[in-house]
């Protein structure tokens, strides 16, 4: 199937895709702002910059896209794979994925808990506020 629009069309589009303030990175700090916890935001001196970081309890929370990130539960609406330049998208998203495992294995080893939150987890708020309360709470 070809592309609906242009190549530079394309290319602007993902030149304007934000790494921090997303939309559900913004639902959950909502959620647990309005469940009274409090955070800090990307914090530069932990392995891969956590969205949401509760330092004295040693927790961060990442909120990964779907797509970004390679979910890779069937049901996900967005882990679609891209059809066009797929030897690049599919060396980046698989360096991605590489790259987050690293991450939370220098997490865990500094004694840090880690919790991620997919995208597509976000549009459930009952379900998402119980496990962010569930994993602060633990």
């Amino acid at each position: 199937m070809a592309d609906r629009i242009t190549k530079e069309q394309r290319s602007a589009n993902m030149r304007a895709v934000k790494s921090r303030d997303t939309r559900p990175e913004l639902a959950v700090r909502r959620t647990l702002h309005r469940l009274g916890y409090r955070y800090r935001l990307h914090r530069r001196d932990l392995p891969g910059k956590p969205d949401l970081v509760f330092g004295p309890k040693r927790k961060v929370i990442f909120v990964h896209g779907c797509f970004w990130h390679s979910h890779d539960r069937d049901d996900c609406p967005g882990r679609g794979q891209p059809k066009s330049n797929t030897t690049f998208w599919n060396s980046k998203l698989k360096r991605n994925k590489e790259r987050d495992a690293e991450q939370l294995a220098a997490l865990a080893n500094s004694g840090w808990e880690v919790l991620t939150i997919w995208e597509c987890e976000t549009r459930d708020v009952n379900l998402l506020e119980r496990r962010l309360h569930n994993f602060l709470q633990g």
